[in-house]
């Protein structure tokens, strides 16, 4: 038995056997259209979702898991170990940090032994993924909670997201892209290149084709990589239900880069909601950093 557990939500967009692998309890979240409500990645298939998404005059009002869904989840991961770590969205992005806290406090009115933490990844899709996958292999190595924290904290800094979005149009009504970079983009029809920091979205170039995109997007990972990335890059492809295309990308990865770990993980639809369909990108980090 391990001594620490690991929970996280969908939006660290883990792979499902990874997650299954290293234990870790994912909590979905919801997405509500006028008449339907979805589970995060489960109630619906891509193709489903992006339809009923360009289809809607409104895109879905969003949820995270409640503090009671959080507290029983960390109630039945302590019962297979002495401690229980949670990792979370960046609190830019989303108030499910606050909500895990709070269910941090019930589980520890219901189970007083159970040494309960939270963990603001800083983070959102595999590099908050990453983060927890970290705290997973610290505990596969028999880690106590702090060591645990320690190995997932030092990690936190050196993860990235970049992507490239295929429109403007959903990031737009999200509110999380400035206006002036939607009036430029509208009549050019630009594919932005843009990295995730700190709850908002930081342009790095533009690409008028989805191969002047991709060409950028391996640039990028490359620069920011640095030296060594055959022995020590971490990469996970992410699209928004552009699966071939990612697979794609992942080739390209593999055969310039040659890292030493490389996932695809679509992101999750809940942030799909922000980046409409189409985009591709890498969260990652180099263990040499």
């Amino acid at each position: 038995m391990r001594r620490v557990r690991v929970v996280t939500d969908t939006t660290a967009c883990l792979p499902k056997d990874l997650a299954a692998r290293h234990e870790i309890a994912v909590l979905p979240l919801e997405l509500a259209f006028e008449d339907a409500v979805y589970q995060d990645g489960i109630s619906a298939t891509s193709d489903e979702f992006y339809a009923r998404l360009a289809a809607s005059p409104r895109p879905p009002t969003t949820s995270s898991p409640s503090p009671g869904v959080y507290a029983n989840a960390f109630l039945a991961a302590g019962r297979e170990a002495e401690a229980v770590l949670c990792v979370t969205v960046s609190r830019q992005f989303s108030a499910m940090y606050d909500a895990a806290v709070q269910g941090q406090e019930l589980a520890r009115e219901r189970a007083p032994e159970l040494d309960v933490r939270v963990l603001d990844s800083g983070a959102a899709a595999m590099a908050q993924g990453f983060v927890a996958l970290e705290a997973a292999r610290a505990a596969a190595d028999g880690a106590g909670i702090d060591d645990v924290i320690a190995r997932a904290t030092a990690l936190m800094p050196r993860v990235q997201l970049l992507v490239s979005l295929d429109t403007l149009t959903y990031a737009g009504r999200s509110g999380r892209v400035p206006r002036l970079l939607l009036m430029a983009a509208s009549p050019l029809r630009i594919k932005p290149v843009v990295s995730f920091e700190r709850g908002a979205y930081r342009p790095i170039g533009v690409a008028r084709t989805t191969a002047g995109a991709t060409g950028r997007l391996l640039k990028a990972l490359q620069r920011r990589a640095g030296a060594n990335i055959d022995v020590s890059l971490h990469v996970c492809v992410h699209h928004t239900n552009a699966p071939a295309e990612a697979e794609a990308l992942a080739e390209r990865v593999r055969t310039s880069l040659r890292p030493a770990e490389l996932l695809v993980s679509e992101f999750t639809q809940l942030m799909g909601v922000h980046t409409g369909p189409g985009l591709l990108g890498f969260a990652f980090y180099s263990s040499s950093d």
